[in-house]
């Protein structure tokens, strides 16, 4: 079939493209921007559309026709305070430019039987309506997806292996239905085979709380938690605190949270007669295939690499900016410089002063930025796209090139680039600290650091020498 995918960048996206290519479909992505794609392993089969779904008049709503299906995978959870209009508008224009498409697969959110919904919750079914007002449409609604990398099982993953003594809100006893990535995956996919069926609700064969769900994961990684209901956290402040103790940032920690502020149990009677050959895990076994993926190294995306709908930007000239750079003879491959600096960040670290990278994390958190909790996908494979503690994968062309952007709170735009450059007595590696300051505040931030930036990124690129030259190409 000709399938039409939308949200390739994000975390399901991400994981169904291959396995559409792997049943011999022919992919095409529409996205926003295709260098977020390349170096996955399968971009070379699919073909791209370029187009942003919030633009009205772009070319890409000529080019959404001869389509057998598609899937519609993108939300702006997390990356914009309009996303309930941002969802609605970007819905509207799909729906307007795939309308000769005959079957269009969309995932949602479980939706509270007996109690308003969520922002959140609310625009992923108002999404499915827009759809479903011009397309026919399947409406997979599921609850918490719990698999490697995924925003919720990082969220219960962090809470429960930080926090031995939990204080948290008496809703942590709410009934939630989560389900297996893989399972969520194999409904999508089984969904091809059939015509447009509405709404269908997924979930694991059992309902948990929130609570149980958390020691449930304790008890997969043998750990001893104690956890205390109190009814005095409110949905806010409960996010801001997932916020600092986990990696999920409180724009994301907020809808996570106010998503199972009421009891999300799902009906799955019309799942399991339409799809009798998909049995779902349960939560349990769920995570201990995620923790085989982590302990493997084996995370195909997680929930950071989504582009979202907020603004991007790019290097592209040098004027207007502050650029440091230094260089540094290595006596090692190319190769083995180029894995040296790609896998910086992390459980690594920085190589120099790590109590200073911690400290600046921190105070990034407390002022509503990512710190260095994000961690990395892989301990030093990356794609263009992926985070790495508060930077962002802008670009990376092995074996010689990778630039961060940074995305911490800082007054301005800031990026730090590597290149690695075969010479006859080895290699030669060049360290570039770049900032775009944005007005009188951005100069003096730069210049005020001046001495702790200088003997950091010095260490660093001798740092980035000794470790390519110590592990070599192993």
């Amino acid at each position: 079939m000709r399938i039409l995918l939308t949200g390739a960048t994000g975390y399901i996206g991400g994981r169904l493209a291959p396995r559409l290519l792997g049943d011999g479909h022919e992919v095409t992505v529409l996205t926003r921007d295709p260098s977020r794609l390349e170096g996955r392993s399968w971009f070379e089969n699919v073909q791209c559309i370029q187009g942003d779904l919030l633009d009205t008049q772009g070319e890409w709503r000529q080019k959404l026709i001869g389509f057998d299906a598609a899937y519609y995978l993108v939300h702006s959870m997390g990356s914009s305070k309009d996303f309930e209009n941002e969802d609605k508008l970007a819905a509207s224009n799909f729906a307007e430019a795939a309308n000769s498409i005959p079957h269009t697969i969309y995932l949602g959110g479980l939706m509270p039987r007996h109690s308003a919904a969520s922002r959140h919750l609310s625009s992923r079914a108002e999404t499915g309506r827009v759809l479903a007002s011009y397309l026919p449409v399947t409406e997979f609604r599921a609850g918490p997806i719990i698999g490697s990398g995924s925003a919720s099982f990082e969220m219960v993953r962090y809470l429960t292996e930080r926090l031995p003594v939990m204080v948290a809100p008496k809703w942590i006893s709410n009934k939630v239905q989560p389900i297996a990535v893989r399972d969520i995956l194999a409904y999508l996919m089984a969904a091809l085979k059939s015509g447009p069926l509405g709404i269908v609700d997924v979930g694991t064969p059992e309902s948990l709380t929130f609570k149980e769900m958390m020691l449930g994961y304790a008890k997969v990684n043998q750990l001893r938690r104690t956890i205390i209901a109190l009814p005095v956290l409110t949905p806010g402040l409960a996010a801001r605190w997932v916020g600092l103790v986990t990696p999920i940032p409180n724009s994301l920690a907020v809808p996570l949270i106010e998503g199972v502020v009421q009891p999300l149990e799902a009906d799955t009677a019309k799942a399991r007669r339409i799809f009798p050959e998909i049995k779902p895990i349960h939560y349990e076994e769920a995570v201990e295939f995620a923790m085989v993926k982590i302990s493997h190294r084996d995370v195909e995306t997680r929930w950071s690499g989504a582009l979202g709908t907020g603004p991007t930007y790019r290097l592209i000239d040098w004027e207007g900016t502050i650029r440091e750079e230094r260089t540094y003879l290595v006596k090692a491959s190319q190769e083995a410089t180029y894995r040296a600096f790609c896998s910086l960040g992390g459980e690594r670290g920085w190589l120099v002063m790590d109590w200073a990278w911690r400290l600046r994390g921190w105070c990034d958190r407390i002022f509503g930025g990512p710190g260095l909790r994000r961690g990395r996908r892989h301990p030093y494979e990356l794609l263009a796209g992926e985070t790495v503690d508060f930077w962002r994968v802008e670009e990376v062309r092995s074996p010689h090139l990778l630039r961060l952007r940074a995305e911490m709170k800082v007054p301005g735009k800031a990026w730090l680039q590597w290149e690695a450059w075969e010479e006859p007595q080895g290699t030669r590696l060049v360290q570039c600290a770049i900032f775009r300051p944005r007005g009188f505040p951005g100069v003096i931030y730069w210049y005020s650091l001046y001495i702790i930036h200088k003997y950091i990124f010095s260490a660093m690129v001798r740092g980035v020498a000794r470790l390519a030259e110590s592990e070599g190409d192993s």
